[in-house]
C-alpha cells in the first residue's frame, strides 16, 4: 500500500488526561511504502523487584500484557511496529555482589522469558526491544551481564546487546570491555524493514562515543532502555534524561526511542519516568509525564523522511563533518580494560576509577 502526502505538517494535542504530551511534526515529500511510516511504543513499567527467578514470571507476564495493549489499544489509530521496554524490566540487581546475582537472578539468553516475548511478538507482528535481563553466559560463568535483545516479528532474536558502560561503582555487571578478545560485536546495528535499529543502555548514553559509533555503523533509530533515576531525570534544573535524549538525536541525526523505568519500589532511588520519542532534529514527538508509574508512549517514525534529510542536508550533517584524525586524546586508553571477574565489585571498581583519574588530563594534577 502506498500513501501520498504533500508537505503535511500536523500538530496534535491529545486529551490531557492521557498522561503524555504528543507533538508530532511530519514533513513528507514523496510516496513511501507503508513500513516507511510506522509507530513505536515506549512502555514504561512500575513493578516490584523480583528476589529470585520464580518471581521474574510476574514481571514478564506484565510485559506481555503491555505488548498487547500497545498494539491492540492503538490499532484504530496507528500501526505500532516497534515496542521498547526499559532496563531491568525483568529483574533489578537488588544484590550487591555478582555472585549473589548469579545465584538468584541471572538467566541465560535465550530463556523461557524471551521465548514468551518472541511468541507474543510473532502473534502481534512487531519488533520488540526487551527490557534488560541479568544474564549469565556459559563462556564466562563467573560474570553477570546487563543484556537486552531485539526480537523480530518472526520471533527470532536478531541481536543481543550487553551494557558497555555499567553505572560504576554500583553496578557489578561485566562490560565487553572487561573481557580480553571479546568475540561478539559489542555495538550491533540490525537492518530491518522498519529501519536500521540499535540500542544502548542507560548510562551508555552519557558517552557520545557509543551512539556516534552506532550511527557511523548505519543506525537510524537509536533505542535507549533505561533505569535513570532522580535527580538526573525529567525535570529541571537537572533534567539530564531529556537533555541527553534530545542531544543524541540531534548530533547523530537519528530518531531516539527512550523507555525509562517508572518504578517506586527501589530505595534509595526514585525513577522519574519521562519515557519519550525524539525525532532527528531533536523535537520531542511524545513524552510521558514526569513521575513514577506505568505509561505507554506512542509516536511516529518516518524512515523515508529521515533518509531523505540525511541525503539532502549539507549543513548540520554532523556525522559526515567529522574530522576524526584530530581527536588523538580519545584514542588513548583511560579506564582499565580486561578486568578479572573477581574485581567487579564496589571496592575494586572504585579503585579502577581512581586509577583512571590519576592518568587522565581531565583532572588537573
Amino acid at each position: 500500500m502506498k500513501i501520498r502526502l504533500n508537505f503535511y505538517e500536523a500538530t496534535l494535542k491529545l486529551n490531557p488526561h492521557c498522561n503524555y504530551r504528543y507533538n508530532a511534526q511530519l514533513t513528507i515529500k514523496n510516496e513511501f511504502q507503508s513500513m516507511d511510516l510506522y509507530y513505536v511504543a515506549a512502555c514504561q513499567v512500575d513493578q516490584k523487584n523480583p528476589l529470585n527467578r520464580d518471581e521474574m514470571h510476574r514481571n514478564t507476564q506484565r510485559v506481555l500484557e503491555l505488548m498487547e495493549q500497545a498494539v491492540n489499544g492503538y490499532k484504530p489509530f496507528h500501526d505500532v511496529k516497534l515496542i521498547v521496554f526499559p532496563e531491568f524490566a525483568h529483574a533489578v540487581p537488588v544484590y550487591e555482589s555478582a555472585e549473589e546475582i548469579l545465584d538468584k537472578l541471572a538467566v541465560p539468553i535465550p530463556n523461557e522469558h524471551t521465548d514468551k516475548i518472541a511468541e507474543k511478538a510473532k502473534a502481534l507482528g512487531v519488533y520488540v526491544q526487551t527490557g534488560s535481563f541479568l544474564e549469565v553466559d556459559g563462556r564466562w560463568p563467573d560474570r553477570v551481564f546487563n543484556t537486552t535483545c531485539l526480537i523480530s516479528p518472526e520471533g527470532e532474536i536478531l541481536s543481543k546487546y550487553r551494557k558497555v558502560n555499567p553505572w560504576i561503582p554500583f553496578e557489578v555487571h561485566s562490560s565487553p570491555h572487561d573481557i580480553e578478545n571479546y568475540p561478539d560485536d559489542p555495538l550491533p546495528v540490525v537492518e530491518t524493514e522498519i529501519g536500521n535499529l540499535a540500542v544502548a543502555t542507560c548510562y551508555d548514553w552519557m558517552f557520545p562515543e557509543v551512539t556516534r559509533e552506532l550511527t557511523l555503523k548505519g543506525a537510524e533509530v537509536l533505542i535507549r532502555i533505561s533505569a535513570y533515576m532522580d535527580p538526573w531525570g525529567a525535570t529541571q534544573p537537572m533534567d539530564w534524561w531529556t537533555v541527553i535524549n534530545r542531544c543524541r538525536a540531534i548530533e547523530n541525526m537519528s530518531y531516539v526511542v527512550a523507555a525509562n523505568q517508572g518504578a517506586k519500589d527501589y530505595p534509595p532511588f526514585t525513577w522519574p519516568g519521562g519515557s519519550m520519542v525524539v525525532d532527528y532534529d531533536g523535537r520531542i514527538l511524545a513524552e510521558a509525564s514526569p513521575g513514577p508509574g506505568e505509561r505507554i508512549v506512542v509516536a511516529p517514525i518516518n524512515i523515508a523522511a529521515l533518509r531523505s534529510e540525511r541525503k539532502r542536508r549539507a549543513g548540520h550533517s554532523m556525522p559526515t563533518h567529522l574530522r576524526t584524525e584530530l581527536y588523538q586524546a580519545q584514542k588513548q586508553p583511560i579506564y582499565p580494560k580486561h578486568s578479572p571477574a573477581q574485581d567487579i565489585n564496589y571496592d575494586s571498581l572504585s579503585s579502577s576509577i581512581a586509577k583512571a583519574q590519576s592518568v587522565s588530563p581531565f583532572i588537573k594534577k
